[in-house]
């Protein structure tokens, strides 16, 4: 959500007219996160989030839009893009695509408390089930290929010891994600400040820029890696099972999900230490640009691999 292309005051009128949702009011831009210029928008008729895409095509954010209509229209608890006059959700600034999202009330949180996990697996169960009726498909564009891909870019750039922690663990992970498990529409990215929150009542989910098909279990792995996290990079029991538990409601875990789930846990640290070290080691131009430490997340996956049977513990009664 950094801000890599400037859109001015005469612009930003110019776009609303073709939208029925009064006069701007104010605007500005949001500096947290990497990967698109986002914007909030405040107009005579409400509040919205203006996203210029910097690295999807056209035909890429049709998909990302209509996904994330279908889920509001299921009531997914997310943000419901605005269709213009024409009824299109999508059009064109500076040869980017460009949408208008309503904003949702509340804020993204810090701190996480079982309850708070509790939440957000019932929202993530809810929206697994609502993905599944949707009809059109798209691979995961930072899935294992890519993984393996990005280790080769970036590999030289580690150290010897780190080297070794990044080939071992692609060679394992070549066999794990591959695995026959529930799949259907995965979030992919739903760290804590991809969620809002109305005080302690869960708002919804935003930012489905990397939604994809993919396996379920590995999007609830990429969401445990964050949401779940103690501050040695270990693994808070209470809020793991609460998170399992309370999807388990909406979309029933099955049997043979279990075995996999620490190695998922382990891919969603790779897919995150890859593109932090990318994004450090090959960096874009930006007027507001926050790049991301990748020790972070080279620190969780050392924890995962090293914890691998004890997670595996972790799975709730269900």
């Amino acid at each position: 959500m950094s801000v890599y292309t400037t859109i001015e005051e005469d612009e930003l009128r110019s776009f609303l007219s073709n939208y029925d949702v009064g006069e701007l009011v104010d605007y500005l831009g949001i500096s947290d996160g990497i990967e698109n210029t986002n914007y909030f928008v405040n107009t005579t008729t409400g509040r919205f989030v203006l996203t210029i895409f910097e690295q999807h095509s056209f035909e890429e954010m049709q998909y990302y839009l209509n996904l994330m209509h279908h889920l509001a229209d299921h009531k997914v608890p997310s943000a419901n893009p605005v269709a213009d006059k024409q009824g299109l959700y999508l059009s064109h600034f500076k040869d980017k695509p460009i949408a208008l999202v309503e904003r949702l009330n509340g804020g993204s949180i810090v701190d996480t408390t079982v309850d708070h996990c509790a939440q957000l697996g019932s929202a993530m169960g809810k929206m697994h089930t609502a993905g599944l009726s949707f009809t059109t498909e798209q691979l995961n564009p930072r899935g294992p290929g890519w993984c393996q891909t990005t280790a080769q870019l970036v590999i030289e750039k580690l150290s010897s010891d780190e080297q070794q922690v990044l080939d071992d663990e692609v060679h394992y992970q070549k066999e794990k994600r591959h695995a026959d498990l529930p799949r259907g529409v995965i979030h992919a990215d739903l760290f804590r400040d991809n969620a809002l929150w109305d005080g302690d009542n869960f708002s919804g989910i935003i930012d489905f820029y990397y939604s994809c098909d993919d396996v379920l279990l590995y999007d609830l792995a990429v969401a445990a890696n964050d949401w779940c996290l103690n501050e040695d990079f270990s693994l808070d029991r209470e809020k793991v099972s609460a998170l399992l538990s309370h999807y388990h409601q909406h979309r029933p875990l099955i049997d043979n999900e279990q075995p996999y789930w620490p190695a998922m846990l382990r891919a969603g640290a790779l897919r995150f230490w890859l593109s932090r070290l990318y994004d450090k080691h090959f960096p874009r131009a930006g007027e507001l640009v926050h790049t991301k430490n990748p020790d972070e997340f080279k620190n969780i996956l050392a924890d995962r691999i090293k914890n691998t049977e004890q997670y595996l513990a972790y799975w709730p009664s269900l």
